[in-house]
């Protein structure tokens, strides 16, 4: 029996869930971390500049590169680990270290993404984080740490994975202009663990990041669609009180739809990845698992304060969004169904006019017939009679007699063949 035949992705699509595993780290240990994202049309970019932009990073430390067309890469530069991954619209590099530095998040820990190397990165930073993980220590120490390293204000926190983890970051840029996250891991907590954790965290934060993009579009749409609310309310109540002419009316409705028109297809991108964006967040968090932690607040509840409004923001701008368009799709059918109502009647209008002129010009054909059948008898009556004035003679009558006598004939014969003319006309 001969060997069913693979499909040709099939090997590809089964590797692909390999593809990106998470990374494996001990305690303690470093992690740095930058997400770089192209400022316009970041989906469609030339993702060459990526892959040319980590060979340039691989070269300093004189590392092999990665495949071509490769969209993730893992190797060792100089003594860090590195993990890089092209994404929809960014890319992201993590740089992972063993032991800690003495000054906690020091800026120098950073320094293995050198700072011109940055500067030509073909897009700008979305965001850059620094991680410290360290063995677990007392609750009473873990306080006072992140007591010293975060903004209390702001500062979640929260035991993850069992127990396993104590996690905590208060979602601020720091002088250096990182983002700062501390992991305290028990000692059984296993390298591939560690992995997930600081993985799932970078991943949090990135993506909240990216999904407050949309946050940014809607408050520079927000005036606007605002304003377009009030000129389609305003258009409304011109239809219904019939106190400017249709087409114009029209006229002005079509320019506000095509506008909506423009501003939902260059927003629908933005918005539907922000919404994709703030499933991942959540579905990070969930899968940390969290616990309160000596009674402050975890990262579920720091997002549903802080994160999540501006999700819900977002959601009903795009509603509103779609709301309006569907407005001005039926004010507009409506208000064409308007004039054309208005254009039949004009057209009935005009009908009957051409109606009246046509009965009229008919009128008139009439009398002209009448008429001419008069001038036409004048002339055959004369011409009859210069044909007849030699029998005054034989007759004995007068040429006034004969010609009296000639002109009923006449008459009736050229009225006769102006009828049949007519007739075969018709």
């Amino acid at each position: 029996m001969p060997p069913i035949e693979d499909h040709p992705l099939r090997y590809k699509l089964a590797n692909e869930l390999h593809a990106r595993p998470f990374p494996t780290m001990a305690s303690p240990s470093t992690a740095a971390y930058v997400a770089i994202k192209q400022t316009e049309e970041a989906a469609g970019r030339d993702r060459a500049q990526d892959l040319a932009h980590l060979i340039a990073l691989l070269d300093r430390f004189g590392a092999p590169h990665p495949q071509p067309g490769a969209t993730h890469y893992s190797g060792q530069i100089g003594r860090h680990h590195l993990k890089w991954e092209q994404h929809t619209e960014f890319v992201t590099y993590t740089a992972f270290s063993d032991g800690v530095s003495e000054r906690p998040f020091d800026p120098a820990d950073f320094e293995v993404f050198p700072e011109d190397w940055i500067e030509e990165a073909p897009g700008q930073r979305m965001t850059s984080i620094l991680m410290r993980i360290e063995p677990r220590m007392s609750d009473k120490q873990i306080v006072r740490n992140m007591d010293d390293w975060f903004v209390p204000e702001s500062l979640a926190v929260a035991k993850v994975l069992d127990d396993d983890a104590v996690v905590a970051g208060d979602f601020r840029i720091d002088p250096a202009g990182h983002m700062r996250f501390a992991v305290f891991v028990g000692p059984e907590t296993g390298s591939r663990r560690i992995g997930r954790i600081v993985q799932r965290l970078c991943e949090i934060e990135t993506y909240k990041t990216m999904s407050m993009l949309g946050f940014a579009r809607v408050r520079d749409l927000g005036p606007r669609i605002g304003k377009m609310d009030g000129e389609l309310t305003t258009l409304m109540d011109d239809m219904t009180g019939g106190s400017k002419p249709a087409e114009e009316t029209l006229s002005r409705l079509l320019a506000i739809s095509a506008e909506l028109e423009n501003m939902s297809a260059r927003a629908s991108f933005r918005f539907g990845a922000t919404g994709a964006y703030e499933a991942i967040v959540t579905q990070r968090i969930s899968a940390l698992r969290e616990e309160r932690f000596t009674g402050r607040q975890t990262f579920a509840e720091f997002m549903m304060r802080r994160y999540e409004p501006a999700m819900r923001t977002v959601n009903a701008s795009a509603e509103r969004l779609n709301v309006l368009s569907d407005r001005a799709l039926r004010a507009g059918n409506l208000l064409r169904t308007r004039v054309d109502v208005e254009r039949s009647a004009q057209n009935q209008k005009l009908l009957e006019s051409m109606d009246k002129r046509a009965d009229m010009q008919l009128r008139l054909q009439r009398t002209v017939e009448g008429l001419s059948v008069v001038a036409i008898s004048y002339y055959a009556v004369s011409l009859v009679a210069y044909l007849i004035y030699p029998l005054t003679v034989t007759t004995g009558m007068t040429k006034e007699m004969l010609t009296a006598i000639s002109t009923l004939p006449v008459v009736l014969l050229v009225w006769w063949l102006v009828r049949q003319i007519r007739a075969r006309i018709e």
